[in-house]
């Protein structure tokens, strides 16, 4: 080992130590927001279509309904299904609409206060708001909103959106509530509820992802189909970058407040986040992944005996590689579902052990062969060394690891929880230095034009491209306001206990 895989194996070590497992390798879900209106226990159907979303986001879950005359909240730290299963809980949320969110903290630590639907009772009447995204410049509009006297009550850039919606001096809420969103910056997917109306609204960019759903005559809104197929809607359209669309009891109507510009999309969608079994701006996701892992066969063909998916997130890709190269196909690691983060005590041996618990060899594929590992990404890339040191302990002769998208060298910003720039493995190191700390005897990434290959196109067009790809490119598609702005500030004073 060269001495700057000794030194990046140390440093790595030690970041171990901030996490609790395996997890903390992966790229985070941002968040799932869900609508519906005018539907019979609209709790109930929104409790649905969040468990759908539950990939989203799993640290906590929250549902807002109306039932003609008051608003009824329940927020929780946890999964779905560990609240809103129950049925006193979804009777304590009458109406025939609601609005509901999962979330994963991007801004503002994981706290009951941060857990959206956030609320507030305004002149207009109540108005509930969640948020799937980041917003680029919420720490400077804070600032300037606790200048003129705002008084927060969250860390969420969420609250920001209320507090403008707040404070705008316009007569109807839709006009209060475009002009609260000509002030934010970043990527955001929202719906909002108030006393007669579902709005839904999403970025001008389009990076983050919002559908139209239609069940018995009556419109939904949600992050991705899955959750409309889980409750047997009708699948109506995407809404449109820019667009906000308000869903009464007169119909949807569709509002452009913002110039045209080209749609661009998160690509991370269809390489990690959203579901295998959603459509996604009319491409299947499922369909996409298997045709990255086609074109990383294109772009890196290897001699060996077996394909092997990283689970779950490697399975599609490796599918496509296999088909497109003519290497077996085998399930060479077998996924523990039924361990939980909170199994794991924080202490290096039971991490070490975690890995084991929540991924193990099969050695009958694996033992004598010449292995390839497809998975979607590398961060870190701790998980990756554990992953390709499991195949070698179960008799792997060559292991091979094969990533069906680019490098990631650049942090995210519009929700994805990815680390600093100097915590990424491709930021700091070549590929050679990449290979031999992960250990594996070859490593390939897929081009960032085979990602845009596998999307359809020749390739990527620098002067428009076509998704938002920053974390392979650099290329940021908004200003950064809060980057370049005062120096980050501590959102809160208040610690709360868990």
């Amino acid at each position: 080992m060269t001495e700057a895989a000794e030194d990046l194996q140390r440093s790595s070590s030690r970041e171990i130590d901030a996490r609790d497992d395996l997890d903390g390798d992966r790229l985070r879900e941002y968040c799932g927001v869900f609508g519906v209106f005018d539907l019979p226990d609209a709790a109930a159907i929104a409790a649905l279509g969040l468990h759908a979303l539950q990939h989203r986001g799993q640290e906590a879950a929250g549902i807002v309904s109306f039932d003609g005359g008051r608003f009824h909240g329940e927020r929780r730290l946890g999964l779905v299904g560990d609240h809103f299963s129950q049925e006193n809980t979804i009777k304590r949320l009458p109406g025939a609409t609601a609005i509901g969110h999962v979330r994963y903290a991007t801004t503002g630590e994981t706290m009951l206060r941060n857990v959206q639907p956030l609320f507030a009772e305004l002149n207009t009447g109540g108005f509930a708001v969640a948020h799937n995204g980041n917003l680029t410049n919420a720490q400077t509009l804070r600032r300037e909103l606790i200048r003129e006297g705002a008084i927060f009550q969250s860390t969420s850039d969420t609250e920001v959106i209320l507090h403008l919606v707040a404070r705008s001096r316009r007569p109807l809420l839709i006009d209060r509530f475009i002009e609260a969103l000509r002030s934010i910056e970043g990527a955001y997917s929202l719906v909002a509820l108030t006393n007669k109306k579902l709005i839904g609204a999403r970025d001008p960019l389009g990076i983050r992802p919002l559908v139209i759903g239609e069940f018995n005559g009556k419109y939904i809104l949600a992050s991705e189909t899955c959750a409309l197929d889980i409750i047997g809607a009708r699948f109506v359209r995407d809404v449109m970058n820019g667009e906000i669309v308000i869903i009464s009891e007169n119909g949807i109507q569709s509002l452009r407040p913002f110039p045209p510009q080209p749609m661009r999309p998160c690509i991370f969608e269809y390489i990690y986040f959203a579901r295998p079994d959603s459509i996604v701006h009319g491409r299947p996701v499922y369909e996409v992944r298997k045709a990255m892992g086609a074109e990383l066969a294109r772009e890196r063909l290897i001699e060996a005996d077996v394909v092997v998916p990283v689970p779950d997130s490697g399975v599609p890709a490796a599918l496509g590689y296999s088909q497109q190269s003519g290497v077996p196909f085998e399930l060479g690691i077998i996924r523990n579902h039924y361990v939980g983060r909170t199994f794991i005590e924080p202490t290096q041996i039971a991490r070490d052990f975690g890995v084991r618990m929540k991924h193990s060899a099969n050695r009958c594929v694996v033992a004598g062969k010449r292995v390839i590992l497809i998975d979607d990404s590398v961060v870190r890339g701790t998980t990756s060394v554990k992953i390709v040191q499991m195949m070698r302990d179960a008799g792997a002769t060559e292991v091979h690891f094969l990533i069906s998208s680019p490098p990631i060298t650049n942090p995210d910003y519009y929700g994805i929880d990815t680390p600093q720039k100097e915590n990424l493995l491709a930021a700091t190191h070549t590929l050679d230095e990449m290979r031999e700390y992960i250990g594996c005897d070859s490593l390939a990434f897929l081009s960032v034009d085979g990602i845009y290959r596998a999307m359809g196109y020749e390739r990527r067009d620098p002067i428009r491209p076509q998704f938002t790809d920053h974390c392979f490119t650099g290329d940021y598609p908004t200003s950064l306001t809060d980057l370049v702005g005062e120096n980050r500030a501590q959102l809160s004073l208040l610690a709360e206990a868990s």
